[in-house]
């Protein structure tokens, strides 16, 4: 998918970063993981303007959970474990960040916003809990901030290192390698994260 990924951010511009990091707030599994550090890279390219990347890639990701905040509000689980199937929702997902919210409150919705999968998905339970909607609202746009803002510069700092030393022929190289160290991490974390989130079948 990382390859996929970064084709789609190379062709499409920062309209696909923004499209791409809303419908990752929405439970889509489009790894922010990947999109930002690769438009990180492109604005390192001269491509982009890496402030511009860091706005476009913190609004599609704030909108995207107040969407899905919205939906869970208005709808429950019965839209989430529904249709949200065909989109990758499952019920340890939704377990896995019901318990965020359970134990930290509040909280959980600004640190969520900057952990492997449970930023995708601390939407959904905020709002089954019917959290104050501006609260939900503050705490996703800081932490979206802070999480955008760190991916986004480590790809533009890879990116800048590597052009200094290569020159801009071999940015496509670069988003490749960005692309493939993140992408393999990601799917470490989100590993982690499952084993986590099932149960022992010990006594």
């Amino acid at each position: 998918m990382g390859g996929v990924i970064g084709q789609w951010v190379t062709s499409g511009g920062l309209l696909i970063v923004f499209v791409l990091m809303l419908i990752n707030s929405c439970g889509v599994p489009f790894p922010s993981e990947v999109i930002m550090p690769v438009a990180g890279v492109l604005a390192a390219a001269g491509h982009f303007n890496i402030v511009v990347v860091i706005i476009v890639g913190v609004a599609g990701n704030w909108l995207g959970a107040l969407l899905a905040y919205a939906l869970a509000r208005r709808f429950g689980r019965p839209l989430l474990l529904g249709p949200g199937r065909r989109i990758g929702i499952s019920p340890r997902h939704l377990d896995l960040a019901d318990r965020w919210i359970e134990r930290y409150g509040l909280a959980a919705v600004f640190f969520g916003r900057m952990l492997p999968v449970i930023h995708t998905y601390i939407s959904f339970p905020a709002g089954l809990a019917k959290m104050q909607p501006v609260w939900f609202g503050a705490l996703s746009l800081v932490g979206s901030t802070v999480w955008v803002t760190f991916l986004a510069v480590l790809g533009y700092a890879v990116g800048a290192s590597y052009t200094k030393v290569s020159g801009p022929i071999g940015t496509a190289a670069i988003v490749i390698g960005v692309v493939v160290v993140i992408a393999v991490v990601a799917w470490y974390l989100r590993g982690r994260g499952r084993d986590a989130a099932t149960p022992s079948s010990g006594v």
